[in-house]
């Protein structure tokens, strides 16, 4: 199946995006394959010439070296046949503001993290982001460069970046930041609140330079169209904390985050399931993100339906992206509500996607 449309954005989809956010009965979920990998450092060229070096700089990063093949990856839209919009940002495998807060870039086999970093309270007491700092520079560039040759065949969004308590814990150190909210809990709770500002700044900046797309907002990690202004939260840090410290401390900061973007999401892993209900009690997080993470350790599907179960209860839109066989596919189809329900299936041929759709009722 091809699409008229170049790489099959077609207008004519965002009707199930609306749907999806508003949560409105629909016959099945919204629908989206691909064929991209976990791991978009691979995906380019300009990205996986990296691989033989040991850190990342930003002077390394032409943006123009990526727009090829990223609208090769884009393409995949024109024969897929699903209900998505493709879109694009700035590389998904550079851990942007990690550099932008003064941490060096590691690169690694397949991935690239920032280095964690032990700062004293001192130097942390004027904590902001410096928009004269090179990886702010170039991120900026990147979105730039992406608006001018997307010309409004598809859309551009922010790129993926660390949460407030992941922002904490580069600054901090994995165990000096929990240690914190027990040792020194009132300046541990000012730098959460000033890593949710600076989350909050660095996505509004981004939008500055972001067309709207058909009259809406895009993030391009999961080819999720909003009707307003959408920010990709994640917490991944507050895996490792009891209820009582989030509830305490990172809860009031996701609140203040979400609050100021309508079509806020949080993107979760399988690792703070136990933390889910405390998620949902922000009620300003409208869309909750979720993936099958079976490759890596987490739940089966079987184990998973009470978590998306209790999402979908709390009447929020649910957006789980995995790799899926059909029966897997069809367990979780059969157990939840399509309405307010969104699968990002990874596929890995074309020929996968035509053999599942029937299991989604395409």
């Amino acid at each position: 199946m091809s699409s008229a449309h170049p790489f099959g954005n077609d207008p004519a989809k965002i009707a199930g995006y609306r749907a999806f956010w508003s949560r409105s009965p629909v016959k099945r979920p919204l629908v989206g394959f691909s064929i991209k990998s976990w791991f978009p450092l691979q995906e380019f060229a300009a990205s996986a010439a990296w691989q033989d070096l040991d850190v990342l700089t930003p002077d390394m990063i032409a943006p123009e070296a990526f727009l090829d093949d990223q609208e090769r990856l884009l393409a995949e839209g024109e024969v897929m046949g699903d209900d998505i919009l493709r879109g694009a940002s700035p590389s998904q495998a550079v851990p942007w503001l990690d550099g932008m807060l003064g941490a060096m870039l590691r690169i690694l086999p397949g991935t690239i993290l920032g280095v964690e970093r032990t700062l004293p309270w001192a130097e942390l007491a004027d904590l902001r982001l410096d928009p004269i700092n090179p990886w702010y520079r170039k991120y900026i560039e990147f979105i730039q460069v992406l608006v001018r040759r997307a010309a409004g065949r598809y859309p551009v969004s922010h790129g993926t970046l660390i949460g407030p308590s992941d922002i904490a814990v580069l600054l901090r150190g994995h165990t000096q930041s929990v240690m914190d909210l027990v040792e020194a809990p009132e300046q541990a709770a000012r730098l959460l609140a000033r890593c949710g500002e600076i989350f909050c700044e660095i996505t509004a900046a981004a939008w500055r330079e972001i067309p709207l797309y058909h009259g809406g907002y895009f993030d391009a990690q999961y080819q999720l169209w909003a009707p307003g202004p959408i920010v990709r939260l994640q917490e991944d840090a507050s895996g490792v904390l009891s209820p009582r410290l989030y509830k305490k401390y990172v809860q009031p900061v996701d609140r203040a985050v979400a609050s100021r973007f309508p079509n806020a999401f949080i993107h979760l892993h399988t690792n703070s399931m136990f933390l889910y209900d405390l998620f949902l009690e922000v009620e300003e997080i409208r869309c909750f993100q979720v993936n099958y993470e079976l490759h890596s350790g987490g739940p089966d599907i079987a184990g998973m339906i009470p978590a998306f179960r209790k999402i979908q209860a709390a009447q929020r839109p649910l957006l789980v992206r995995g790799a899926f066989t059909p029966d897997e596919l069809r367990q979780l189809v059969d157990a939840l509500d399509p309405a307010g329900l969104y699968l990002y299936i990874m596929v890995e041929s074309l020929a996968e996607a035509e053999r599942l759709k029937p299991v989604v009722g395409m």
